[in-house]
């Protein structure tokens, strides 16, 4: 029975250009969209610019414009990177409109007559020279645990402690630079302890991944607290009514900018937005994020969707990051790669493809390796998939006139293919795209396996084998035709040339069981290129040369050059190597860690004799080893590395391990006779 989908993507920020990290979460969301309309069901991908807040106000002003002017730079551009991504969505909205703004103020009504609404006075602290209130992200001062310099006003990065920005000592403004003071302001606040059990009951309906609701398990321990949706003047967005001069928190108007924005396109296209959102609506509504935005959309928003009387999400389904090459997007490398500058160098469809081939449904990070991009898309898109259609569309113009034999010489072959159908829409319906892939490409071995076997090149050669000839190549068409069928929501450009070189519909899976057959097609023309790595090379230099000036950050500060590419300035000193202190400790405990695919949590011990010494490192060797192989083991340590602050825990220090030539990871381990705290010289 067919299914109504209202899908949305998050809201990418109007303060800056789409980069490839955006672009995997709308590729994933797309993908999915498309696989779901060749279902035949009814399906609205609805989103926005996300274009309120303290950041858009400060860029605009920094740029001599106006904030209305920015977003709209933005959100033009944007647009353009969607389209030439090939992003099927049916509208995308901004949340700066008067449409989201009265949404809002229904929520805002709603929340305050169930009486979910508190207010307090609270204490903030306030940039005299500016005349703002400043939000965490713009104080940086000294953290108040550990003394590190140079941390936010809400968390320290050295020990990965969270506090109140008016407890950060010697706090500076980032807008100013002068020394902000404290200043009680009145909030408002929507209580959340009161959704709580509806919370939970939603969260175990299945509406999420397994980590993500156990990691929400965490919060509901802790207790749900009230959330401040409340942002004083000056501030970019929405005047919370009855008010002078206070603005509704970005986080309280951009989820609500997912119904804002498919409301609108229910008003020019004649559906019934009530329908589909009431509480009782079969429709469903699927929300794609990013793990670093799951508080806000599996607790506040499903929260406000209650409160005021619409339906929670049906799912929302989180995704992990972009690491290209194997470390996080980096500036000063020239990693750093927006959208347009991928469309530049590279074609759109072939990163589809390479995403599609490592996503799961899960929440592991995903790396765009180049040197395997190049090897993926090469064998698979050229020289597996595209093969097969021209191998033989050019024997079907010169003995069939261009037109498909009536029947096919091996029927059960192409059964078999048809009969995966089934389990390939089960991977794509759970977003286990690397399995679908996997599936498909097995399969476009098999029909390559089969031209190899029948060789109609040689077969063309033979007097009277001109039907046998016409024959195998219609079979090799009908199995090209269900491959890029299957593969149309993965790769839209590729097979929309496929469908004009076949003169049929691909974007729709229900005829698949019917071959083609006495069909007429077109000349093959190239379907696809193979990449060339002098294209990589440019797409990585253009990178580099455009974000030259670009302050080094934490995202840079570990590089993997190769040994045998390192530059002079690479080379450090005696005295460098020095400051480095190497430690043998001793593996303690080894455990999975949640949503990472390549980390283990290593808690090693610095002294036998002593277990309270000791240290937490995360480390990634996951590939390589089991935790129960790691426990008892002797490693090294770097034992004086700045401790880091992930989205899983405080990282420690650093294990010594090799790699190369694809094997590895492997730990370093010192010889027997050593013991936890020796120092390594």
């Amino acid at each position: 029975m067919p299914r109504q989908l209202l899908v949305t993507a998050a809201l990418p920020y109007a303060n800056g250009s789409i980069h490839l990290g955006h672009m995997l979460e709308f590729v994933q969301t797309d993908i999915w969209v498309r696989f779901q309309r060749a279902q035949g069901h009814e399906v609205v991908f609805a989103w926005a610019d996300d274009a309120h807040g303290t950041p858009i106000m400060l860029n605009a002003e920094k740029k001599g414009m106006t904030p209305e002017q920015l977003i709209a730079l933005y959100h033009e551009e944007h647009q353009q990177d969607f389209r030439d991504f090939h992003l099927s969505y049916d509208h995308f909205s901004s949340t700066h409109s008067a449409d989201n703004q009265a949404l809002v103020e229904v929520f805002w009504q709603r929340l305050n007559e169930g009486g979910h609404v508190v207010s307090k006075t609270i204490e903030q602290l306030y940039d005299t020279e500016r005349n703002m209130f400043l939000p965490d992200r713009f104080i940086r001062g000294t953290c108040p645990k550990c003394g590190a310099t140079d941390q936010y006003g809400d968390s320290c990065e050295r020990c990965g402690a969270t506090y109140e920005p008016t407890e950060l000592i010697d706090p500076v403004s980032a807008v100013s630079g002068s020394t902000p003071v404290p200043k009680k302001t009145e909030h408002h606040f929507v209580t959340l302890a009161p959704f709580t059990n509806d919370l939970q009951q939603w969260v175990r309906s299945g509406a999420l991944q397994d980590e993500v609701a156990n990691k929400l398990d965490e919060w509901f321990e802790q207790g749900l607290r009230d959330w401040d949706v409340t942002r004083d003047a000056p501030y970019f967005g929405f005047q919370i009514p009855g008010t002078d001069n206070q603005y509704f928190y970005v986080w309280m108007d951009a989820p609500v900018g997912y119904l804002s924005s498919f409301r609108q396109y229910c008003e020019r296209h004649g559906l019934n937005f009530d329908a589909w959102v009431n509480p009782d609506s079969s429709a469903e509504m699927h929300h794609f994020i990013g793990k670093d935005i799951i508080y806000f959309h599996c607790l506040f928003w499903p929260a406000m969707l209650k409160g005021a009387g619409f339906k929670m999400p049906t799912a929302v389904h989180a995704h992990g990051f972009l690491t290209v090459n194997g470390t996080k997007m980096s500036k000063s490398r020239g990693t750093f790669i927006t959208a347009r500058s991928w469309l530049d160098h590279l074609q759109a469809d072939d990163f589809r493809y390479y995403l599609a081939a490592k996503l799961g449904s899960g929440l592991a990070d995903i790396d765009l390796n180049f040197d395997d991009f190049t090897q993926r898309v090469n064998a698979d898109l050229v020289g597996k998939l595209v093969n097969i259609a021209s191998r033989a569309s050019g024997f079907i113009h010169k003995f069939g006139d261009g037109r498909l034999s009536d029947t096919l010489p091996d029927a059960a072959l192409y059964q078999t293919f048809i009969e995966r159908t089934p389990a390939i829409a089960n991977d794509f319906e759970q977003r286990n795209y690397n399995s679908a892939i996997r599936q498909i490409m097995a399969l476009a071995d098999r029909a390559n396996q089969y031209v190899d076997e029948h060789k109609p090149w040689q077969m063309a050669r033979e007097d009277g084998r001109e039907a046998d000839v016409l024959a195998v190549c219609t079979q090799a068409i009908n199995l090209f035709r269900v491959l890029i069928t299957w593969l149309a929501p993965v790769i839209p450009n590729i097979a929309g040339r496929a469908s004009e070189l076949l003169q049929t519909d691909l974007e729709h899976w229900g005829g698949l069981e019917q071959p083609l057959l006495n069909h007429a097609i077109n000349t093959f023309k190239p379907l696809s290129q193979r990449v060339d790595p002098k294209q990589i090379e440019a797409l990585l230099a253009a990178s580099r040369e455009s974000l030259e000036a670009a302050e080094p950050g934490p995202e840079n500060q570990q590089d993997e050059t190769p040994v045998d590419t390192l530059n002079l300035e690479d080379e450090i000193t005696i005295d460098d190597f020095s400051k480095v202190d190497l430690r043998v400790a001793r593996i303690v405990e080894a455990r999975l860690v949640d949503g990472a695919d390549r980390l283990l949590q290593l808690t090693l011990g610095l002294n036998d004799d002593n277990p309270d010494l000791k240290r937490q490192v995360f480390a990634g060797i996951r590939g390589a080893y089991e935790p129960d192989q790691l426990v008892g083991r002797l490693t090294v340590l770097v034992a004086n590395l700045k401790p880091r602050k992930m989205r899983f825990g405080l990282s420690e220090g650093m294990v010594l391990a090799a790699s190369g030539d694809g094997d590895g990871p492997f730990l370093l381990s010192p010889d027997s006779g050593a013991t936890p705290g020796m120092r390594v010289k």
